[in-house]
């Protein structure tokens, strides 16, 4: 299945440790290259982070922030009566010696220790994390094969394009072989002394091998079959593709170079404008 490396993906959870949001961006890469971006109690799982999103695509750079939303709820805080009882007491002790003094329970709440916050548990941070990045993977994923599935289409129809392209020239060839051996004979015609037969059809023989395009029409054809059979593997297919892109692209240059009927030469071109515009696609397919 074709799939694109252009595409956007996000998703959140919310729990005890607060909200949890994953966004996902991807362009076209050579490889695969992660950029995370993860708050600070969540560093420590980036090897296993970086595990997973490579286990699910292959090419493309990828931007990858998770933040986190929020404070832990109400639940998880605790007040250590000891150590309010006793400032409680000193409060007691020293109202003789400052009788105007005042204290805020908010202020009471702010002194060191007073008030707790049970520290989250890593582990399961760390299921919220990769939940919401699988769902954020799951819908990227989602996205890229809806793009990857409108490439395929614009291969195929340059596919197409080649073909038709390819058959015309080949249903040009015995005219042009032809027109080649009337200029030919023509041009010894005009010499003064007649010319050996022998040496008539060794000339010709050198001319039309010379214009000889079967070869690069047939390796066309072989193309154009395996690009449609790669078109519908499941695994990713960009590096295959581009190979393909730089032989279509050869035979396209030698079919200009052996030209000798401007009908050919103005089909090398159509070529090449073609499989320019296909090897344009490809580099955006993982």
């Amino acid at each position: 299945m074709i799939r694109s490396m252009t595409a956007y993906a996000s998703a959140e959870t919310t729990g005890p440790a607060g909200t949890l949001s994953c966004e996902l961006r991807t362009v076209n890469h050579r490889y695969l290259e992660l950029s995370p971006r993860l708050p600070d109690e969540l560093r420590g799982a980036e090897p296993a982070l970086r595990e997973r999103v490579a286990s699910r695509l292959s090419r493309g750079k990828v931007d990858l922030t998770v933040r986190r939303q929020g404070e832990a709820r109400a639940a998880s805080l605790q007040v250590d009566h000891a150590l309010l009882a006793r400032l409680a007491e000193l409060s007691l002790d020293l109202e003789p010696r400052f009788p105007k003094l005042r204290v805020e329970f908010t202020e009471l709440l702010r002194f060191p220790g007073v008030l707790q916050q049970e520290a989250a548990d890593p582990e399961a941070q760390q299921a919220a994390l990769f939940e919401v990045l699988d769902r954020a993977l799951d819908a990227l994923a989602a996205t890229r094969e809806r793009e990857g599935a409108k490439l395929a289409e614009l291969l195929r129809e340059r596919l197409d394009a080649i073909e038709a392209i390819v058959a015309q020239v080949r249903g040009w060839m015995p005219e042009i072989r032809a027109a080649l051996r009337a200029r030919l004979e023509a041009r010894l015609a005009d010499l003064k002394q007649p010319a050996d037969p022998g040496r008539l059809e060794q000339e010709l023989v050198l001319q039309v091998t010379r214009s000889d395009v079967d070869e690069e029409l047939d390796r066309l054809a072989t193309h154009i079959a395996e690009t449609r059979r790669v078109l519908g593997l499941e695994e990713p297919v960009g590096r295959r593709l581009d190979f393909l892109m730089q032989e279509f692209n050869r035979e396209a240059n030698t079919l200009g170079s052996k030209s000798v009927d401007a009908r050919t030469t103005n089909a090398a071109v159509e070529l090449k404008v073609l499989i320019e515009q296909m090897r344009e696609q490809v580099q955006n397919i993982e």
